[in-house]
């Protein structure tokens, strides 16, 4: 397990070394000069030399991805623009509202999907399984950004049950909850159908092992049998697809926190584009590409301890 886990963290610090190299080079593809970009048209060459200069633009290339490199492992991801705070500072305080969004919509969505994927798998071709085939088909078809517009028409305009913008009061849990509802539901909805099918298809191979079939002839309850020995083996395959889930509504929240109008890292990217603030996006590109392979990590981890096949094969 030790040897598989040092791959593991191999593999991954290879990746984030992998993805230094073309953020710092979003910079350089610009047509243009940077600095010019950045600040505008309308900036003095004044502005524009003390920017160079503040950013090191003024070095030649190698030496500002060997400044920029250095600076990313030790943390330092950059000032902003116009603010002059530190970017890690400003991801530091978005940070939070992403990750509870993202583990709250991929949450609900386990609790969800994983038991209709297995009631779909112990009764096939029954209506229950149809019924479970067409939502999950329906689930997966509807683009979350479409979800988070009809979910705010309907329950927030509409129905007027919950809060439409905002992330809550600061220190009142119960307001920050409410508002937390509404973008995790549309972000969530698409993978409850991802996870009720995947769970169903790895159901359905396991509960025709021959390890079931005497689990069931030594007169076992079927309870026992279905969440007691197959879920536990068909469950695997379910584990990497949540790993990889996480990344997929890392990308998803950007449209629920345009939407909602959330402070999360999604709307921060939005808003560092379109007002050409690259520190902002090179960092919180680079955080939440962290978190995507810090997470796909921990779920390869999870396998490997649970299948020893996975790493004995790596």
């Amino acid at each position: 397990m030790l040897i598989y886990l040092v791959k593991r963290l191999g593999l991954s610090v290879a990746v984030i070394v992998a993805v230094i190299p073309v953020l710092f080079s979003l910079l350089h593809l610009i047509p243009g000069d940077p600095a010019t970009v950045a600040l505008g048209p309308r900036a003095t060459p004044e502005t524009i030399a003390r920017y160079a200069a503040k950013m090191h633009l003024d070095e030649p290339v190698w030496r500002q991805f060997l400044i920029y490199v250095g600076n990313a492992l030790t943390g330092d991801l950059g000032v902003d623009v116009f603010s002059d705070r530190p970017v890690t500072t400003i991801i530091g305080e978005r940070l939070g509202f992403t990750l509870a969004l993202v583990c709250a919509g991929m949450g609900w969505a386990v609790v969800l999907g994983i038991p209709l994927g297995c009631l779909a798998a112990v009764r096939p071709n029954s209506w229950l399984d149809r019924i479970t085939g067409i939502l999950s088909v329906g689930t997966i078809a509807l683009p979350s950004f479409l979800v988070s517009i009809w979910a705010l028409l309907i329950f927030a305009l509409h129905l007027r049950w919950l809060p439409a913008i905002g992330a809550g009061e600061p220190g009142d849990l119960g307001d920050q909850l409410s508002h937390l509802v509404l973008p995790a539901f549309a972000i969530g909805l698409s993978w409850v159908g991802y996870l009720a099918r995947m769970i169903r298809a790895s159901m359905l191979e396991v509960m025709g092992e021959n390890y079931i079939r005497s689990a069931r002839a030594f007169g076992l309850r079927p309870r026992r049998v279905v969440y007691g020995y197959a879920l536990r083996v068909a469950i695997l395959p379910t584990i990497t697809l949540i790993g990889m889930g996480f990344g997929g509504l890392i990308s998803a929240t950007v449209f629920a926190e345009i939407i909602f109008a959330r402070p999360g890292i999604g709307k921060l990217i939005f808003d560092a584009v379109m007002a050409r603030n690259f520190p902002i996006v090179q960092g919180a590109v680079l955080v939440a590409t962290g978190l995507y392979i810090l997470v796909v990590l921990i779920s390869d981890i999870l396998i490997a301890w649970f299948d020893p096949r996975v790493r004995e094969a790596l």
